[in-house]
């Protein structure tokens, strides 16, 4: 599978909310960026029009690129698209009798408040639990009974099982069932059986198996997460199935490869069977792209945030790795598929201003204007202001000259609007509110980094801030510098890290083993269960075309204090065969990622560990982007200066006259001296005052702090 021809391409495109975006590389050329408004709900149309954008910049037409495209690789927010707005399949739960309200009871009491935002929190009395994705009325329960070792207690009802399923998609409808039995990760035949039942009993159903999808410890956790693939994993496929026709109809021949969010290319088969691994792939694509650039930069701790049209998402990495999800959630739902860990708030280019009806307090997002209608300024029906249209209105964006022209802004009727449902009602000039409203998003930004930063024990100031998406290089330049971090570098790929992070990934499946062994335990057992682990991923890889040269695989182990059940993923040193010395080192370096996670001084050795999952992550490795490192030459910009205009500049509180630069007349080494503003074809950059901007010699923009 690996790209090998040198004059073949390699397509990767991520749908988001606002904007679909693509990145073209081949070997010895340079990096080639698309971007398009996304299509809702027909997202295709966006992926092909993105497509097209990079095209025309490669002087290609559309055919002569599919034609010359070995490799398509895709990040779609379908999943989570299917979740937020609950328009997945009809779904019904088949589970262990006497367990059939797992799925309802949740979590007990935080299942009413888990995933709510501090406001929600505020008055626990007035929370509820989610609704879930499949009521009482369509979960039933099936006699059969394995231990906690596995062992049969209670064979399983075949008749039993066969009536259920009739009643379920006979008289309930149901057209994809979750399968969840008791201890199912320790003896899978109970499960498979049901299965063999559903695909005579009912062919065609969609069916989705907590052994294959979740096969952990958990009970709630375990079934919601099976449920989730279940209710999105027929509109998944669907869509991919579609998406590969239309691939082929436009002459493109090659494979499809699919992100997902534990920051891995799955084949599009695979990855259709998995949805519940597409949640939030996007954002891990943006992590991963960040890690390939901090690399390149030489830059191993780093902040990653993306500001997109819908959100503001932030991850960390340190030492050139990122952090996983301790408990991953998806509108209120938790899952337990592996999930690099991304934290956001609604806060984007189209998040929708508004105020409070009693105290006129005004606040930014969650809710999300979208593609479309879009921004008040986009001209296509947006009636109520967003945050883009505050951005035109304190002077950052150019009317003119929005995604390099294709868009012509309407800054008359944003200012209108914005004047009648937000300044007016303020009591505050146009400006003014637009500054306060500017400053609010800014603040949010920044304490949504502390978060992830400063409360678990990181200071920002030891961290780059990568600042991408379409929005974020308009307002970095003010939090940046509230968080005191090193220095902001905006990535050449700014609006579409997301894309670059798919073309900086390689294939990745995740294999896991439950069992529970006392520290210490001899190498022998431990290896004894890799083993067959390790032959079935060289077994895909092999069957994926990758030789042995072009593998990876990587160990881990979940360990936990005795009596405790947070279990902290540690990596095993070295290859396998385990060693005893490795495994020495394993407890070393648990205690010291426990501690990492939980604050200095936690961990207690005298309690005793246990190991609980073995997993193995073995890796296709795909070719990287290879950045075109240019000559650097003199710090003049002047060349690229296009004129003058007001600003919001933060010093001074007010708009103020500053220059104004077409980013594409830049060349490596020019410096730019804050405030100004810079012109790229898919974004935005704001310097602030006491900021100076250096383009270096990958064409990324570096702000450092003056």
């Amino acid at each position: 599978m690996g790209n090998t021809a040198s004059q073949s391409y390699v397509v990767a495109t991520d749908v988001g909310g606002t904007c679909t975006d693509t990145i073209v590389f081949s070997p010895g050329e340079p990096l080639y960026l698309g971007k398009a408004l996304s299509t809702p709900p027909n997202f295709a149309e966006g992926v092909m029009n993105s497509i097209r954008s990079a095209s025309d910049t490669m002087g290609l037409s559309f055919a002569e690129l599919f034609a010359r495209a070995s490799l398509f690789v895709h990040g779609s927010t379908v999943v989570d698209n299917t979740l937020l707005t609950r328009d997945g399949a009809r779904t019904g739960l088949l589970t262990t009798e006497g367990f059939e309200d797992t799925l309802l009871i949740t979590r007990g009491a935080y299942g009413r408040w888990g995933g709510l935002s501090e406001d929600g929190i505020k008055h626990p009395v007035a929370t509820d639990r989610a609704e879930p994705l499949v009521p009482g009325e369509r979960i039933q329960g099936l006699p059969e009974r394995v231990d906690y070792k596995g062992a049969i207690l209670r064979a399983l009802d075949v008749e039993a099982t066969e009536k259920a399923v009739r009643h379920l998609v006979e008289d309930k409808g149901v057209e994809a069932l979750a399968v969840c039995l008791l201890w199912s990760f320790y003896n899978t035949a109970h499960e498979r059986a049901v299965r063999d039942v559903i695909e005579r009993v009912a062919p065609g159903t969609y069916v989705s198996l907590s052994s294959d999808i979740a096969p952990v410890p958990g009970e709630y956790e375990r079934t919601s997460t099976t449920v989730i693939n279940a209710y999105a994993g027929n509109i998944a496929a669907a869509y991919l199935n579609n998406l590969q026709e239309l691939l082929t109809a436009e002459g493109y021949s090659g494979p499809l490869l699919v992100m997902q969010g534990y920051g891995g290319l799955l084949p599009a088969k695979e990855a259709a069977g998995r949805a519940v691994g597409m949640i939030e792939c996007g954002p891990a694509a943006g992590v991963i792209g960040s890690c390939y650039l901090g690399h390149v930069m030489d830059d191993g701790d780093v902040i990653a945030a993306d500001m997109g049209g819908t959100t503001f998402k932030v991850g960390v990495i340190q030492g050139g790795e990122f952090d996983y999800a301790r408990e991953p959630m998806v509108d209120r739902f938790h899952y337990v598929a592996p999930k690099i860990e991304v934290i956001s708030i609604g806060a984007g280019g189209g998040s929708i201003i508004s105020l409070d009806p009693r105290t006129k307090v005004p606040s930014v997002g969650p809710r999300s204007a979208g593609a479309r209608p879009g921004p008040i300024c986009y001209g296509q029906g947006g009636e109520e202001p967003t945050l883009t249209d505050v951005m035109i209105l304190v002077g950052y964006m150019n009317p003119d000259n929005f995604l390099g022209g294709s868009i012509t802004l309407d800054i008359e009727r944003a200012r209108t609007i914005f004047k009648e449902k937000i300044a007016d009602p303020l009591g505050l000039g146009v400006e003014e509110a637009a500054i306060g409203i500017y400053r609010i998003a800014a603040a949010q930004i920044t304490d949504l980094i502390h978060e992830i930063t400063v409360e678990r024990g990181l200071d920002p100031r030891d961290f780059v801030l990568h600042a991408f998406g379409g929005s974020c290089p308009l307002v970095c330049g003010i939090f940046g510098a509230e968080l005191n971090v090193k220095r902001i570098v905006i990535p050449y790929t700014a609006s579409v890290n997301c894309a670059f992070g798919l073309v900086s990934a390689d294939i990745v499946h995740e294999y896991s083993v439950t069992k529970t062994l006392p520290v210490p335990s001899a190498a022998e057992e431990i290896n004894a269960i890799y083993a067959p682990m390790l032959e079935n991923a060289q077994a895909q890889l092999a069957a994926e075309g990758f030789d042995e040269s072009g593998t990876a695989f990587d160990w881990s182990i979940d360990l936990r204090y005795g009596r405790q059940v947070h279990e902290v993923t540690t990596p095993v040193r070295g290859e396998t065969p385990v060693s005893e010395e490795s495994l020495a080192a394993l407890v070393d370096d648990f205690e010291a990622l426990y501690e990492r996670k939980y604050g200095k001084g936690s961990a207690y050795r005298a309690a005793g560990m246990e190991m609980t999952m073995f997993r193995l992550t073995a890796r296709g490795l795909m070719k990287r982007p290879e950045i075109e490192k240019l000559a650097l030459g003199g710090k003049d910009a002047s060349a690229a200066k296009t004129g003058r205009r007001p600003i919001f500049v933060e010093a001074a509180g007010e708009l103020v006259e500053s220059d104004i630069y077409d980013f594409e007349r830049l060349t490596p080494g020019n410096e730019i001296t804050g405030p100004a503003v810079i012109h790229t074809p898919i974004t935005t950059i704001v310097l602030q005052d006491k900021q100076t901007g250096h383009l270096d010699e990958y064409r990324n923009m570096v702000i450092h702090f003056t």
